[in-house]
């Protein structure tokens, strides 16, 4: 039974709307890492849940974890957003003076008892957050591969392959911090891991990465509506009020990974490019009146003329310069909302123009032109910094 008023080492933290199909055997997993590795550590988890009207409460309290008590906190009626069961599992951390917190995602498949070790091991020897290192598909998690991996690699100067991965580790002073920001809307949704790993990376706590192996699960690539809209606000949002603190940044960021991370093949995914295609023109012509006004001239016509083609190539320098331009067009625009609507259908052309260029390719030669995307945006990085200037 868990007991309310009791303190706890180590609580793990399973996010969900609507997992009944998948959460039990996650909780099982976890509970037998926790068994397995930390026996003499007080634990719980936690359901951290939108009101979920699939059975996930009950499958959840119906999982055999043995001796590990379980707990089921939801959010109130018609409130959903995972930053908001996040927010209910920060208080619960700090009311409960954990040690360590894990995070892993309710559709799992891969998640195995060595999981917990390896995420609970570093917040317990000093760390306060730990994001994971997967092998992924090239064409799962499309936002952080051309979005938020690079560009927290070049203006924050820091390698963090998975910046919203979904599971990862963090520290009660890590907890407090975040409950002491100020939260946009975003932030309540989809926006809130983007949220925890800007503000850990700018604000000196101690980061690294841990090798997670494979993710398995339901795949996010690409999202067409609400996730990319609360990822990019609230990653915009964040360059810009810290931009004194990155402009000014000297060294790389160290964040080590912690672990083994030789490579494992990658789930198989399938991509609906005409779905991403017709998004990408039905967006444009929604949005070129806006597009023209935040590109640079060359770029906008560039664009244009690939549009009119009806066939792209994107590459990692054009994109870039693309991105940055409507990085500085946030910060100056007061319709905030409607230049990250604008950049939308840029982002499917970007991610249309990759597949293109990658079909032929293995993970691992996706996975390094991924990373050289990257260090494009970094040697690009003094376009946006004279921009702010």
């Amino acid at each position: 039974m868990y007991n309310m008023s009791n303190e706890v080492d180590i609580i793990i933290g399973i996010p969900s709307l609507n997992e009944a199909d998948n959460i039990a055997f996650v909780a099982r997993q976890l509970a037998l890492g926790l068994n397995k590795y930390f026996p003499t550590h007080s634990a719980a988890i936690i359901n951290v849940d939108n009101n979920s009207k699939d059975g996930t409460k009950e499958a959840f309290l119906g999982a055999e974890t043995d001796s590990i008590p379980k707990r089921y906190i939801s959010t109130e009626e018609s409130i959903v957003g995972k930053g908001n069961n996040m927010r209910n599992l920060f208080i619960e951390v700090v009311q409960r003076k954990a040690k360590a917190v894990i995070v892993v995602d309710a559709d799992l498949k891969s998640v195995t008892p060595e999981w917990v070790k390896t995420l609970a091991t570093p917040i317990l020897e000093g760390y306060d957050y730990a994001t994971p290192i997967y092998s992924r598909n090239e064409y799962d998690g499309t936002i952080t591969n051309h979005i938020t991996y690079p560009l927290i690699y070049a203006l924050f100067k820091a390698n963090i392959r998975q910046p919203i991965g979904g599971d990862f580790s963090f520290s009660p002073r890590m907890a407090r911090y975040w409950l002491g920001m100020a939260w946009e809307k975003n932030t309540r949704q989809y926006g809130i891991d983007i949220f925890m790993t800007t503000s850990a990376l700018l604000n000196g706590f101690k980061v690294c990465q841990v090798a997670l192996g494979s993710k398995v699960h339901k795949p996010s690539a690409p999202k067409l509506g609400a996730m990319f809209t609360q990822v990019i606000t609230t990653l915009f949002s964040n360059i810009s009020k810290f931009r004194n603190v990155w402009m000014n940044g000297i060294g790389n960021k160290d964040c080590p990974i912690l672990g083994n991370s030789s490579y494992k093949e990658p789930q198989g995914l399938s991509v609906d490019y005409k779905g991403i295609r017709k998004a990408s023109f039905d967006g444009f012509s929604k949005n070129e009146g806006i597009i023209s006004s935040i590109l640079s001239p060359s770029y906008y016509h560039i664009t244009q003329r690939m549009y009119h083609a009806g066939r792209w190539n994107i590459g990692s320098e054009l994109w870039a310069k693309k991105l940055y331009d409507f990085i500085f067009a946030y910060e100056m625009s007061e319709n905030k909302e409607d230049v990250v609507e604008a950049l939308k259908p840029l982002y499917f052309a970007r991610v249309a123009s990759f597949y293109r260029q990658t079909m032929d390719m293995t993970h691992q030669e996706a996975e390094e032109k991924i990373i050289k995307q990257a260090k494009q945006f970094q040697r690009m990085r003094g376009y946006l910094v004279k921009k702010f200037r």
